[in-house]
């Protein structure tokens, strides 16, 4: 298996890499690796969106134990499911990990306030999750029991 099959984001780092440098008559070589790089971002941007609904989902079902439903369980799993399928195909991306969650947490903030009655300055100004629990399908620990 290639690196294409294998991890599409550094394939796309690497490959534009390979296209500046050879410079084939008539091969628009820095816009294509522009637009090969571009696709590699657009992993990202994608990790980035689940993240934020993830975290702002998470952020919800701690701070607002009264309001928990079905759809923020489903919701919470969901985008779980989705970073890992993300991660599974792209692994390099998971040295951006911490980056993407300190951005990703940001808007889920701003998602927590315009959703919830939940003053912005009541809410932790830091991610208060580990990555590991992030991505642990089975936390918080009440996620899997609460609905069954």
């Amino acid at each position: 298996m290639g690196l294409y099959e294998s991890d599409f984001y550094r394939w796309t780092l690497e490959q534009s890499e390979k296209l500046r440098a050879c410079e084939v008559d008539g091969l628009d070589s820095k816009n294509l690796a522009k637009e090969i790089e571009s696709l590699g971002r657009q992993e990202s941007r994608e990790l980035r969106t689940h993240f934020n609904v993830l975290l702002g989902h998470l952020l919800k079902w701690h701070l607002l134990p009264k309001e928990h439903s079905k759809i923020w369980q489903v919701t919470i799993d969901s985008e779980r499911r989705e970073v890992h399928w993300i991660l599974r195909d792209s692994p390099s991306l998971k040295n951006k990990l911490r980056e993407i969650i300190k951005d990703s947490y940001e808007a889920a903030l701003y998602i927590v306030v315009l959703e919830t009655p939940l003053d912005a300055k009541s809410l932790p100004q830091e991610c208060p999750y580990t990555i590991e629990q992030i991505l642990d399908l089975n936390f918080p620990e009440d996620i899997a029991k609460e609905f069954d």
